[in-house]
């Protein structure tokens, strides 16, 4: 049955275009969102999703076409008249304010009052209720946002979206940052909030949760939507074919063989690595042309073991040796000049990889001002020359290099961060789970990529939280557990069941667990 046959249509999208310059970002767009029911939107980066949940939410007017809202037409001038109407957004780029507390961020746009002040005890009550409701109830009210690791952040910006109370609930990449427990809880209130009648808007380039969440899909691609169906009525690669307006094989390119000469010292090498009680003894090594995985469930050290390496963190034990030499690394300023010759491409490119409001030229060439500079003055024409290859490299889809990457999807925006580092010419290149929200055929691209830095003599180190990519990409997988390196997969060990078994630490993954 139609979504439509189930209940009528609580918001209807017809004939919506949206242009920026003379880009079309949205072209005759139809949607229709039905109580009751999760919808999840598809579509390559680019395709038009942000900027048809932008046009819902109202950060955006749309240039053509009309918006109703229970049969009656709409316009929403803000997000303030929206969210009054009873839509609420939880965009991927997180809208908290690091330094206020978590209720503060909750219910920021209409506190409970007192005697004209904020009424304090209100406000934690609100706060409490809403992260009871997003299956967050253990992040306190009090907690300050910026002490907050990135999926706890993530799961306060859902709360924050439910304390509205919507009716119709967007859902933009909201689980990209979380942990699989958190992933879990999402879920779990999501379906709650489907049969209380809630209409849910979810768009997510993770095709499990597709399958595992949606009653109803949309395909979109170049700012049209394609098709709407059912879930379930179409196999994944006929989806990712709609997407991308192409037969897909989802195919990475074949492993190479380490460019090292035999005998001849690991690029990277770190023994007993140690930082608090978060990293135990990690001991790794990584040689020319490798691509070596860290694996293991998230939060087991993965990312923390990354910032060690790239002279984030103070008080590291251990040693770290580059090209069997020692290194004392203690900043990523040093990190990243030779003869370490680092890059870490972040977790968050948002706020750890980009300068939002600047150009797309100004981000790629701040990593390596150095690298085209003589005597303090910019060699103009070096620096073109360095930003034009990197953006035919990366095949970079931008209307412009002087306009803000702000303006970019998110997959355009996660090769300019790669593109920035790759200008400096990196031996040790640390990717910090680099496909996070990002449409399948930009993911091919950055793994074919991966493997050409490989075969040129780089070693990298890549952590995912997504297994397929493990299997596809790395030479070798590290499993971590509580901080220490349980497992070191290679060759056909490198399969989904033997790292699942080794991230929980059981079966096969605790023959390796050191005494």
């Amino acid at each position: 049955m139609s979504a439509a046959g189930i209940s009528a249509p609580l918001f209807r999208m017809e004939g919506v275009s949206r242009r920026y310059g003379g880009v079309r970002a949205l072209e005759n767009a139809h949607l229709e969102v039905v109580p009751g029911r999760i919808h999840a939107i598809l579509g390559e980066n680019g395709a038009g999703k942000s900027t048809l949940i932008k046009i819902m939410a109202g950060v955006v007017a749309p240039d053509e076409g009309r918006m109703l809202l229970d049969g009656r037409e709409v316009t929403f001038r803000s997000p303030a008249e929206a969210a009054a109407a009873g839509i609420a957004c939880v965009f991927q780029e997180l809208s908290l304010i690091p330094d206020l507390s978590v209720a503060d961020n909750i219910v920021i746009s209409n506190p409970p009052r007192r005697f004209g002040m904020i009424d304090r005890r209100a406000q934690r009550a609100l706060a409490q209720e809403a992260l009871l409701r997003a299956g967050a109830d253990d992040i306190h009210p009090r907690a300050a946002v910026k002490d907050l690791p990135l999926s706890r952040r993530q799961m306060v910006e859902i709360a924050k979206a439910l304390a509205l109370k919507p009716r119709a609930l967007i859902l933009d990449e909201a689980t990209s940052a979380l942990t699989a427990g958190d992933v879990a809880k999402v879920f779990a209130v999501l379906r709650r909030l489907r049969d209380e009648g809630l209409a849910i808007l979810y768009i997510s380039h993770r095709m499990q949760e597709i399958a595992e969440l949606a009653d109803t899909c949309t395909v979109f691609r170049n700012g049209r939507n394609v098709a709407t169906f059912a879930a379930g009525s179409r196999s994944n690669s006929e989806i990712v074919e709609m997407m991308i307006g192409r037969e897909y094989s989802h195919v990475f390119p074949p492993k190479g063989k380490p460019a090292a000469a035999p005998g001849k010292p690991p690029v990277l090498e770190c023994r007993n690595l140690g930082w608090t009680d978060r990293l135990r003894d990690v001991s790794l090594a990584v040689g020319e042309g490798e691509v070596v995985g860290l694996g293991g469930l998230e939060g087991q050290g993965q990312r923390l073991l990354l910032l060690a390496l790239f002279g984030v963190l103070r008080g590291v034990t251990g040693s770290v040796l580059v090209d069997g030499r020692p290194a004392a690394i203690s900043s990523p300023a040093e990190a990243r000049e030779r003869p370490f010759s680092m890059a870490l491409i972040p977790e968050d490119r948002k706020t750890e990889g980009l300068m939002l409001p600047m150009t797309v030229r100004e981000n790629l060439s701040f990593a390596a001002l150095d690298h085209v500079a003589r005597g303090g003055i910019i060699d103009r024409r070096k620096e073109e020359q360095l930003i034009d290859d990197m953006v035919r490299l990366l095949e970079i889809k931008t209307a412009g290099l002087d306009v803000p990457v702000a303006a970019l999807s998110g997959g355009n925006q996660q090769k300019v961060v790669l593109a920035k580092w790759l200008m400096r010419r990196p031996r040790i290149i640390l990717l910090n789970d680099p496909t996070r929200g990002i449409d399948v055929g930009t993911k091919q691209e950055l793994y074919r990529l991966l493997r050409r830095l490989a075969e040129t003599g780089a070693a990298i180190i890549f952590y995912s939280t997504d297994y397929d990519e493990l299997v596809g990409c790395c030479d070798r997988v590290l499993v971590l557990y509580d901080g220490r390196v349980i497992r070191e997969l290679a060759g056909d060990e490198i399969n989904e069941r033997a790292l699942i078994a080794s991230a929980l630490n059981v079966g096969d993954g605790q023959a390796e667990t050191a005494a």
